[in-house]
């Protein structure tokens, strides 16, 4: 790779504007409306795909890409395996952030906050409204694990294939579930020409009420 043209390789944003008098008092709120701007525009493309940031609980951090599930006033809910890394790192430091780029839009959204597990009832309904191979998949995959190949993982869903043959529903196994990040800041950004981006940052304050200011590029 040249050098040279990785260095070259931008984009000069100029299709949308930020300001205050546009946003929503509520970052939640705001989000819904941004991230639906992004589904009417990028379709099925994805627009739930957030990068998730964890860290260990001596701070060493790890950052992956995930799909969003849900979002309301209780936050904001993706699904994984509890004995995954990240699930790891959030038993044990259960802080995290969330980023949205939405490139098409010219947008990225970021938001940081706490976990929690959702109940094993919530995680279940879910868990069943998937298709029939996913939730085998996630029976078969120990997240994470270090394994021999991958006709380890082939064998034991052809297994499971059998044994659940004209059964729609498998029970959602112990180690899957949900999580839900309460935001305590949310920041909306959009890309504006010669980098000076517009930023605005929502942060809670005592007794849950928002805070709003600009911030610099």
């Amino acid at each position: 790779m040249d050098q040279n043209k990785l260095e070259d390789l931008r984009k000069n944003y100029s299709s949308r504007k930020l300001d205050k008098t546009m946003v929503l008092p509520d970052p939640i709120d705001q989000f819904k409306a941004w991230f639906q701007e992004a589904i009417d525009v990028m379709g099925r493309r994805e627009p739930n795909a957030m990068t998730l940031a964890t860290a260990t609980s001596d701070g060493f951090p790890s950052a992956r890409i995930v799909l969003l599930k849900g979002v309301s006033q209780d936050g904001f809910v993706f699904y994984t395996n509890y004995v995954s890394r990240k699930g790891q790192e959030l038993a044990e430091n259960p802080k995290a952030a969330l980023v949205f780029f939405w490139e098409p839009l010219e947008r990225q959204v970021r938001i940081e906050g706490t976990l929690t597990k959702m109940s094993a009832a919530d995680s279940e309904r879910y868990f069943q409204t998937r298709p029939k191979k996913s939730q085998i998949g996630a029976h078969v995959s120990q997240q994470s694990v270090v394994i021999a190949d991958r006709s380890v993982l082939e064998q034991e869903a052809e297994r499971l294939t059998e044994e659940y043959k004209g059964v729609e529903v498998l029970p959602c196994p112990d180690h899957w579930g949900g999580f839900v990040l309460k935001p305590s800041s949310v920041e909306f950004w959009q890309g504006r020409p010669n980098r000076l981006h517009d930023r605005l940052l929502y942060v809670v304050e005592e007794g849950g009420a928002w805070s709003l200011e600009r911030l610099a590029p």
